[in-house]
């Protein structure tokens, strides 16, 4: 048994708590509270002068799939060879002793949802991981979590230079629609063969990928910058009614009235850095908070490798620091893409029953000053500084 004492509380679904207590056991988060009776026996931390928030969640990255300080030989994120790859895992490319998987863990960034890039116009399947272990297997929490899929000029790029198709956007378009046809009457075929093997299509790696997005199972997982490549997306979404969440959303504060109708989730990001491209004319950091303020349900990104997976509660502060809400600002790196992923019945706040991973900060996390202390992970400490 863990308790953390005297710290000042962020538990995300409540309000901030002075001098609390977080008491831990079996790896889950038993009590949250500023009355909190510290049982014989349990070990004490003096958290004094310091603060406690959920581990930070990133609902869009690709750590472990880019590998630091190395080229070809640790770039294990696209496959580009092939537009339509929905058969790729992510769990299969992904490198749990890359530095920047520590580094996260070390800022108390504690799961995220990574994958493969946005080369391809499906490009393969996310999971959720927790950022502390030396085997994937043992550190997912999700997986399959949705198909990544990709809109703009990633994939008409790529391919362009190939002098393949897609090398318009109407390419894009057609490949996916292509796609989920296909997967549509696969998945027809198995139905109408019920008990009768005889009757079952020929296997198909690739469909059978796509039966959880045509059974609704799981989201596609639209890449998409532009105000028109997000209304791409979520129309043929509603072409196929499956289910969609927006990753990037560059453009959705130009459309949020729009976005707020479709009642669909964007996690948005990365807003720092050079705009490396065209779509990305409209970026800022004003994005999360225009989206938040018209009731889109809105997460923060750190697309890493594209900004560090350990930056990600500094983001959440350059989007407040741009006008978003400081609550719903930390809430966008902790709760709300705990929900968009699936799993804030695990993380994502500091909540009795829920999965006791926690971190332990000197100063603010969503200031460049602030610094993790302890970072806590299914009840244990796993890093201390």
């Amino acid at each position: 048994m863990l308790a953390i004492k005297n710290a000042k509380i962020y538990p995300v679904d409540g309000p901030a708590i002075e001098k609390g207590t977080v008491l831990i056991d079996g790896g889950k988060i038993t009590r949250v509270g500023a009355d909190v009776q510290i049982p014989a026996g349990a070990e004490v931390v003096d958290a004094e002068g310091r603060s406690v928030y959920p581990g930070f969640v990133d609902a869009h990255c690709h750590v472990g799939m880019w590998e630091s300080a190395i080229g070809f030989e640790g770039d294990d994120g696209n496959e580009m060879t092939d537009p339509i790859t929905p058969h790729l895992r992510g769990i299969d490319g992904f490198n749990p002793m890359d530095e920047t998987v520590r580094e996260a863990l070390e800022a108390g960034v504690t799961c995220c949802a990574t994958g493969p890039g946005s080369a391809n116009v499906i490009g393969g399947t996310f999971m959720v991981i927790k950022t502390h272990g030396d085997r994937v297997d043992d550190m997912v929490i999700k997986d399959p979590l949705a198909m990544k899929c990709a809109f703009g000029e990633n994939p008409k790029r790529v391919y362009n230079s190939k002098n393949k198709m897609p090398s318009t956007r109407m390419g894009t378009a057609a490949l996916l629609r292509e796609t989920l046809a296909k997967a549509v009457r696969y998945k027809e075929q198995i139905e109408r063969a019920g008990d009768d093997a005889s009757k079952l299509p020929a296997y198909d790696a690739k469909m059978e990928a796509m039966l959880p997005v045509v059974r609704k199972q799981i989201p596609l997982k639209a890449h998409a910058h532009r105000a028109d490549d997000i209304f791409t997306a979520l129309r043929i979404a509603k072409e196929f009614g499956v289910g969609i969440t927006l990753e990037h959303c560059t453009e959705g504060h130009l459309i949020a009235d729009h976005l707020v109708k479709e009642g669909v989730p964007a996690t948005i990001g990365p807003s720092f850095g050079h705009k490396t491209k065209f779509e990305l004319t409209n970026k800022s950091f004003k994005t999360p908070g225009i989206l938040h303020r018209a009731g889109v349900k809105v997460a923060i990104m750190t697309d890493s490798p594209v900004v560090p997976l350990s930056t990600l509660p500094l983001m959440a502060g350059m989007a407040a620091q741009a006008g978003m809400d400081r609550d719903a600002a930390l809430r966008a790196v902790t709760l709300t893409p705990a929900e968009i992923l699936g799993v804030a019945d695990r993380v994502g706040s500091l909540t009795p029953g829920k999965d006791a991973d926690l971190s332990v900060y000197d100063g603010d996390p969503m200031d460049i000053t602030g610094k993790a202390w302890m970072v806590v992970l299914n009840g244990k400490v796993v890093f201390k500084r």
